[in-house]
């Protein structure tokens, strides 16, 4: 119902459009400016609100470059401070936001910072980095990204897109033609040569060069706060599945290869995990019968659930979340990769 409601701000979303339209205009013709930098700065984004898997495309590119000293920048949505910030040991989801503090934990070797000012922030970290991902900052664009990376949900994708506010599309599709790469995410891993070619068709034929395609793989449940058995999802077992995303579609569908038994207590994309929303959810996992049973979140949401009141209802619980890796398809994996090692080996000679 709320989808069609939204049909009736297409007269804004048209306005909303103009706007977007002349600003990007302006920009392009350097009336408004843009920051370039002499290091590698690589920008993760998406057309869309809300996620297209920003993060784990982000940690592709950490995987990617091993040797360099890496600088993620994000804006830390969600998070209650201003400014530009460093994540440390004390930093929390309140402090950096849950993405940010995803990436500090799992790469100790990786600055992670936050500032709503791009420009500030790349000025703080450049002198001391060889490489800086940008992650969400497409739209950003006093910032001149040397590398875009664009991404589309393949669900999405297929579907009509309108703009804000009768859509989620932050721009048009013309925006395509500032990215030097665009992936498709979240396909399926054996995707066919009909369901590429249904996605192409929604590019211009000289951005389909550009276009990659991609694929969620699912790792090992991982133990949250003790150390415990490693765990396999099974057929007669429940899962209270515990999520603040933006699309939980992909994960449910993932869950019910395994088993039907879910009781999913699902929520808003990076939603403050409440007192009563975990004393919730540790009711109906205790009150369940079953004899196999676990509370799952994804590595996301999992950043937000250790605030100490949370970690302290939850401590003594079977709590484990699912990591996921961005899997490029194989076709694609050599030129999408490529283009990447390519620029930042280029703009590190040139500097």
């Amino acid at each position: 119902m709320i989808k069609y409601l939204r049909l009736l701000l297409l007269p804004f979303s048209v306005l909303y459009g103009l706007i977007i339209l002349v600003r990007n205009k302006l920009y392009d013709a350097g009336v408004l400016k843009s920051v370039r930098f002499e290091l590698p700065v690589i920008c993760v984004g998406n057309l869309v609100v809300g996620g297209s898997g920003k993060s784990p495309v982000t940690e592709y590119l950490v995987d990617l470059f091993p040797d360099k000293r890496i600088a993620i920048l994000s804006r830390g949505y969600g998070r209650k401070t201003n400014g530009f910030i460093l994540a440390d040991a004390s930093s929390t989801a309140s402090t950096i936001g849950d993405e940010p503090l995803q990436f500090y934990n799992k790469f100790p070797k990786v600055t992670v910072a936050v500032c709503e000012d791009r420009v500030t922030g790349i000025n703080q970290l450049k002198d001391h980095h060889d490489l800086i991902i940008l992650d969400d900052a497409f739209q950003h664009r006093k910032v001149h990204a040397g590398f875009n990376i664009l991404l589309f949900e393949y669900q999405k994708l297929r579907s009509p897109q309108f703009l804000l506010p009768a859509g989620n599309l932050r721009e048009s599709f013309g925006g395509c033609k500032r990215a030097q790469a665009l992936l498709v995410t979240k396909a399926p891993a054996d995707i066919s040569a009909g369901q590429r070619l249904a996605c192409k068709r929604k590019f211009a034929n000289y951005e389909r060069q550009k276009l990659s395609f991609s694929f969620l793989n699912y790792q090992q449940l991982i133990p949250l706060f003790t150390k415990r058995d490693s765990m396999t999802v099974t057929s007669d077992m429940s899962v209270f599945l515990l999520t603040g995303i933006a699309d939980p579609k992909p994960l449910l569908s993932y869950l019910r290869e395994f088993t039907r038994s879910i009781h999913h207590h699902d929520y808003p994309d990076h939603y403050q995990f409440s007192l009563q929303n975990i004393r919730k959810l540790v009711k109906d996992y205790q009150e369940d019968p079953s004899l196999k049973k676990i509370i799952l979140t994804t590595e996301k949401d999992a950043q937000r659930l250790l605030d100490d009141a949370l970690k302290e209802l939850l401590l003594n619980l079977p709590v484990y979340y699912l990591p996921i890796r961005v899997e490029i398809q194989a076709e694609d994996k050599a030129t999408f990769d490529q283009k990447i090692l390519d620029y930042v080996s280029s703009t590190t000679r040139n500097r």
